[in-house]
């Protein structure tokens, strides 16, 4: 019986000790991606829609989703700026 009280004073408290320890993780940095939201997917308002999820056709170059910080350049029809059009 002591050892059972034992072994789950013992995990309490390893459980406890590694919850104190994990740390959370910083959020990732978020950029604007213009040009590759899906219509009506886009996260925010444009020129041509009023708020988010209106944007009226795939690839509006107006229409951004916000993504990882470095990832636009490396999304084939993603830009940093919004294209006229």
């Amino acid at each position: 019986m002591k050892t059972t009280f034992a072994v789950a004073v013992a995990l309490n408290a390893a459980a406890l000790f590694a919850s104190a320890v994990h740390a959370q993780a910083p959020a990732p940095a978020i950029e604007k991606c213009f040009g590759i939201a899906k219509a009506g997917h886009n996260d925010c308002q444009t020129k041509r829609s009023s708020c988010a999820a209106t944007s009226k056709r795939d690839g509006q170059p107006d229409a951004w989703v916000g993504v990882t910080k470095g990832t636009c350049a490396k999304i084939v029809g993603g830009t940093l700026e919004p294209a006229q059009g």
